[in-house]
């Protein structure tokens, strides 16, 4: 079993979180995390595609130098290998417009709307490990729900990036609502 680290992505963290993102697969390639610098759930339409890169890149590095820090990295040997984004549901401008995403009541929830995990890192519990860490970043913060938005075990890839249902049930989230490819899925963490 692989000891993986979990930390909140601060502006100390800011190189870590661009090595990840920029770094090639072990069969080469630019991963799409060097595009959408997980700004997909914060624009909507031409907005996001017309800042696809270094754009988005500055906006992602702004808000970490901000703060508060807006998602969580795993590191394996001390080095950056997982990614997840974990806010207020309010502060992703595409998730409160998505029809099928809508929200499901008025609870003020939190959402997990993106992980990214290297393929060298992959089917090793990262993924796991930061849904377990963003639960818990959101309960130290008040919050009484968190909500994911997964697709079903099997679907294509390019849609996984919101993680696989299967991981959500295991870490004792519930089936809310089914929404198209995703299902909305909580976990009460008061």
């Amino acid at each position: 079993m692989v000891r993986i680290d979990v930390r909140a992505l601060t502006a100390k963290r800011l190189n870590d979180v661009v090595d990840l993102f920029e770094r090639p697969g072990p069969h080469g390639g630019t991963p799409q995390t060097d595009g959408c610098w997980c700004q997909f759930w914060h624009l909507r339409g031409k907005a996001y595609w017309d800042g696809h890169g270094a754009e988005n890149r500055g906006r992602f590095a702004d808000e970490v130098r901000r703060g508060p820090p807006p998602g969580l990295l795993a590191y394996v040997g001390g080095e950056p290998v997982g990614w997840c984004r974990v806010g207020p549901r309010a502060s992703f401008e595409r998730l409160m417009h998505a029809r099928k995403l809508a929200p499901v009541d008025d609870e003020d929830v939190w959402s997990l709307v993106c992980f990214y995990v290297h393929p060298s890192a992959k089917r090793a519990g990262v993924a796991s490990a930061l849904l377990e860490a963003a639960v818990e970043r959101a309960k130290s913060r008040g919050v009484t729900a968190v909500e994911g938005y997964p697709v079903r075990e099997g679907h294509m890839n390019i849609d996984a990036y919101t993680g696989y249902l299967p991981m959500f049930i295991a870490a004792g989230f519930e089936p809310v609502r089914a929404a198209g490819r995703r299902t909305i899925v909580r976990s009460r963490v008061d």
